[in-house]
């Protein structure tokens, strides 16, 4: 028992001593005393913090907002028959360019022909019925209401005429546009319906860029504007003009949906594809850009360090529009303004500063 008190007590002692020693002792005095006075350590400021800096101006900027759209034909169509009847001619090859008013399928219509023929027999012994009831009448031989009778009887024969070509006509099917026709669904012989689709035809010089555009954007939106845009399938870039606006704002995204046409002459934009879009909204003639780096985020806005009779002063500003390394300054800055670009994780409020290079 007596063996444990003694240790103890050692125990105790030792750290009596140990205490004494670290805070009380004339070494101990000393080393605070040189601490309080900074004698005893090293300045870790190290003089003035190096920077870039650079000197705020007036820019000239095209506001140029980056989107996607989809790329759509000018013109495309399913082509079908207005009537039915067996396939007598196929006049394309799948894949091949055609022209406006080409004839593309033909339908059996060898009786209507015959109808025709007949018909023109009968329209020219009507003319010549109608020509000598007109002498006739001329000469008082014969009554007015005989002459009408033959003149009524011509134009209806005539009518029916008209009425057989346009049935000739529905068994021919043309082109309505031209461009490209596509693989076709039909064979010679085939039972064609009004609802068989032939093939499609698509017309995509100049191609159709659709895409939508945030609302804040609606007011500088207009006809004409140019957008350049890029696709997975070509590493060409391609250009197009503004043409169309839709006028009602989409309530669930706010966004507008817009559409451009570019020139096409090589082909080289399929319909369906997908567009990277660069669109020029505005150019803005006197604006402030700034590296993206020198504006630093703040709580309640944004903050810029600028150099200032050797030291550094933080000033907010407000900021618009942003590029992948620009950002535009619309408040807070003046042309002439030195603003600190480098350093900027030492940078404090009144921290002495050495300029080592000026960027204009």
């Amino acid at each position: 028992m007596k063996t444990k008190y003694i240790i103890y007590t050692a125990l105790a002692l030792l750290v009596a001593y140990l205490v004494y020693n670290k805070f009380f002792s004339e070494g101990a005095k000393k080393s605070a005393a040189a601490m309080a006075s900074g004698k005893g350590g090293k300045n870790k400021s190290g003089g003035p913090v190096g920077v870039n800096v650079m000197i705020v101006k007036d820019t000239a900027v095209n506001n140029i907002i980056d989107i996607t759209g989809n790329i759509d034909a000018n013109e495309k169509v399913s082509l079908v028959s207005q009537t039915a009847g067996n396939i007598t001619n196929i006049y394309f090859s799948e894949g091949s360019k055609v022209k406006k008013g080409q004839l593309l399928v033909k339908v059996y219509n060898q009786d209507l022909e015959a109808s025709l023929q007949q018909n023109q027999y009968q329209v020219a012994l009507a003319r010549q019925q109608e020509n000598r009831n007109r002498q006739l009448l001329q000469k008082e031989a014969i009554s007015q209401e005989e002459y009408d009778t033959s003149l009524t009887s011509l134009n209806s024969l005539k009518a029916a005429a008209d009425m057989i070509k346009a049935q000739i006509a529905r068994t021919e099917i043309r082109a309505p546009f031209s461009g490209t026709i596509g693989l076709r669904n039909v064979s010679p012989g085939s039972y064609l319906s009004p609802s068989s689709p032939i093939a499609d035809l698509v017309n995509i010089d100049p191609a159709k860029v659709t895409f939508a555009v945030p609302e804040r954007y609606l007011a500088i939106l207009s006809i004409g504007s140019k957008i350049r845009f890029t696709t997975e399938s070509s590493r060409e870039k391609f250009e197009g003009t503004v043409y169309a606006i839709d006028p009602s704002i989409d309530a669930a995204s706010r966004t507008i949906t817009v559409r451009a046409k570019a020139p096409n002459p090589k082909g080289l934009l399929t319909a369906g594809s997908f567009a990277k879009i660069n669109l020029t909204l505005d150019q803005i003639p006197k604006t402030i850009l700034l590296p993206t780096q020198a504006v630093i985020p703040d709580l309640k806005s944004s903050i810029v360090w600028i150099y200032k009779n050797g030291i550094a002063v933080s000033k907010p500003v407000k900021t618009d529009m942003r590029t992948d390394t620009k950002i535009q300054v619309i408040d807070g800055l003046n042309p002439g303004d030195s603003v600190v670009v480098s350093g900027l994780i030492q940078m404090r409020p009144k921290v002495p500063l050495k300029i080592l290079k000026v960027i204009k």
